[in-house]
C-alpha cells in the first residue's frame, strides 16, 4: 500500500506540469466574456452535430445511391453491348441507338475501332470515378475511358469492343447524386437561422446582466445611477432586485451617520464657539495659550469627522487640470521654504470628481509637506489609467503599518498622517477618494529614502 501511494504521488507530480500548463493555455485562448462563451456553448455542439452527421451521410447514403444509380447505368450499357453483339449486321446500329434513346435515356454512338484516349486526371474529389469506374470494370469487363470533367452536365463513356468503340453519353444525375447539395444548403440555413435566433435571445438575457453590473460599478463609484429596473430571467432579477435593496440600506446608513455627526458637529461647534468667546473676552493671557491650540485642535478634528462620514459621493465628475493643480501644491512648499518637482505624461486634463480628487492630492502632498523636505509628483495620464506617484524624503512608514494607516483613527507613534492636531483620517479620506473613482492607493519605500504613494485609477 505503502508502494502504491508512493508511485501514485510520483505519477500525479510528473503529469500535473503538463495539464496545469494546458489549462492556463486553454484560458488564454477561451474568451472571457459570458456573450461570447454562451454563444460557443450554443454553435460548438451544432456544429460538431452538422459535422457528424453530414460525414454519415456522405460515407453512407451519399455513396450509396451514387453506386445504385452508376450500377443502373452500367447495366443499361451492358444491355446495349448485348444487343450489338446479337445484331452485328446492322451497319448504322439505328434500331439500337433508338433504343437507348427511347426506352434507356443514353446518347450512344458507335464508331470504328481505334485507341482509347489517354486517362484525364481526376477531380480532386472522384467519387463518381471511383464508383462508375469500378462498376464498368466488374460488369462489362472490357478496356474503357470514361470522362466526368469535360461536360459538368454530361458524363461520357467510351468502351472498345471487338469491332468497334461505343462511345456513351448521359446525364450527370443518372449515374451520381447530384442534389445532394440541397441537404447541406438546407443543414447549413438551417443551422445560420438557429444561430441567429439564439444568439439573438442570449443578447437579450445578458442585457440585463450587464445593466446590473453598470448600475453596482457606478453606485461603487459614488456616481449618480442611471434608472436601473430588473429585467430578464427570474434569477436575474432576483439579483437585480436583492441589489436595490442592497443599495437602499447602504444609502440610508450612510445618511443615518451623516445626519448623526452632522447633528453632533453642530452642537460641538456651538460649545467650542463658547470656549473661544471666553478665550477672547480673557484676553491674551499666556496661561490660557494651551487652551485655545486645544479648542483650535477640536474644531479640526470635528471638521474632519464630518468630512470623513460625509465624503464626496453627491459630486459629479468635471474636468480637472493636473498642472493647475500641481501648481498649487508647488506653491504651497515654496511658502515653506521647500521644494515640489513634478512631470506629466499624458493628457493634463483629467475626468474626476474635482474637489474630492483636489483632496486626495493635498492630502498626499500635506503629509510629504508636513514631514519631508522634497516631494516628485510623476503623474502618467494613459487611455485606460491615471497614475499618480508622490516621492518624498521623509521617514516613511514602516511595512508592516502601511495598511493600517488607512483604517479611521489609526494613529503612529511617529505618525507622518497626522500631527498634534490631526485626527488620523487623513488617509482613510485619501483611499476613500480613490476607491470613489474606481482605483486605488498603495504605499512603498520611495527612491529619494522616503514614503512612496501610488494612486492609480480609471482614466
Amino acid at each position: 500500500m505503502v508502494l502504491f501511494d508512493t508511485l501514485k504521488r510520483d505519477i500525479g507530480r510528473f503529469r500535473m506540469p503538463g495539464v496545469a500548463a494546458s489549462g492556463r493555455r486553454l484560458k488564454r485562448i477561451l474568451p472571457t466574456r459570458l456573450y461570447t462563451r454562451s454563444v460557443l456553448i450554443v454553435i460548438i455542439p451544432m456544429i460538431l452535430l452538422q459535422t457528424v452527421v453530414a460525414a454519415v451521410f456522405m460515407e453512407r447514403h451519399w455513396r450509396m445511391v451514387t453506386e445504385r444509380l452508376s450500377e443502373g447505368v452500367t447495366r443499361d450499357i451492358a444491355a446495349i453491348i448485348e444487343m450489338i453483339e446479337q445484331f452485328p449486321n446492322d451497319g448504322d446500329y439505328s434500331r439500337v441507338s433508338r433504343i437507348a434513346a427511347e426506352q434507356l435515356d443514353l446518347n450512344i454512338l458507335i464508331e470504328p475501332p481505334g485507341p482509347l484516349p489517354p486517362p484525364r486526371p481526376k477531380p480532386f474529389f472522384s467519387i463518381l470515378d471511383s464508383i462508375l469506374a469500378d462498376q464498368i470494370r466488374n460488369q462489362i469487363q472490357r478496356p474503357f475511358w470514361i470522362d466526368t470533367v469535360g461536360d459538368s452536365r454530361l458524363v461520357e463513356i467510351r468502351i472498345n469492343l471487338d469491332d468497334n468503340v461505343l462511345r456513351v453519353f448521359t446525364r450527370r444525375s443518372q449515374t451520381y447524386a447530384s442534389n445532394t447539395h440541397i441537404f447541406l444548403v438546407w443543414m447549413a440555413g438551417t443551422a445560420l437561422a438557429l444561430t441567429a435566433i439564439s444568439v439573438l435571445f442570449l443578447r437579450g438575457q445578458i442585457r440585463p446582466i450587464l445593466m446590473l453590473a453598470q448600475a453596482a460599478e457606478a453606485f461603487g463609484k459614488g456616481q449618480r445611477m442611471p434608472e436601473f429596473t430588473p429585467k430578464g430571467a427570474d434569477e436575474i432579477r432576483l439579483a437585480g432586485s436583492a441589489f436595490i435593496l442592497m443599495r437602499e440600506r447602504i444609502e440610508r446608513q450612510i445618511e443615518q451617520r451623516t445626519a448623526m455627526l452632522s447633528g453632533v458637529s453642530h452642537d460641538l461647534r456651538t460649545i467650542l464657539t463658547r470656549f473661544k468667546l471666553q478665550l477672547a473676552l480673557a484676553g491674551d493671557r499666556p496661561e490660557l495659550h494651551g487652551m485655545s491650540e486645544d479648542v483650535d485642535a477640536m474644531q479640526n478634528m470635528l471638521e474632519g469627522y464630518l468630512a470623513f462620514a460625509k465624503g464626496e459621493a453627491e459630486e459629479d465628475v468635471g474636468e480637472l487640470r493636473l498642472s493647475e493643480l500641481l501648481e498649487k501644491v508647488r506653491a504651497d512648499f515654496q511658502r515653506k521654504d521647500k521644494t515640489m518637482t513634478f512631470r506629466i505624461e499624458g493628457e493634463d486634463l483629467i475626468s474626476v470628481r474635482p474637489n474630492a480628487f483636489t483632496r486626495l492630492v493635498d492630502n498626499l502632498a500635506g503629509n510629504s509637506e508636513r514631514y519631508a523636505d522634497k516631494l516628485h509628483v510623476e503623474a502618467r495620464h494613459t487611455a485606460r489609467w491615471l497614475t499618480l506617484i508622490f516621492d518624498d524624503n521623509g521617514p516613511g512608514v514602516p511595512p508592516a503599518a502601511r495598511e493600517d494607516v488607512f483604517k479611521p483613527f489609526f494613529r503612529l507613534d511617529e505618525a507622518r498622517n497626522i500631527d498634534k492636531s490631526g485626527t488620523g483620517l487623513g488617509l482613510s479620506i485619501v483611499r476613500d477618494i480613490a476607491h470613489a473613482h474606481g482605483g486605488n492607493v498603495t504605499l512603498a519605500d520611495s527612491p529619494l529614502g522616503g514614503l512612496r504613494a501610488t494612486v492609480r485609477v480609471p482614466a
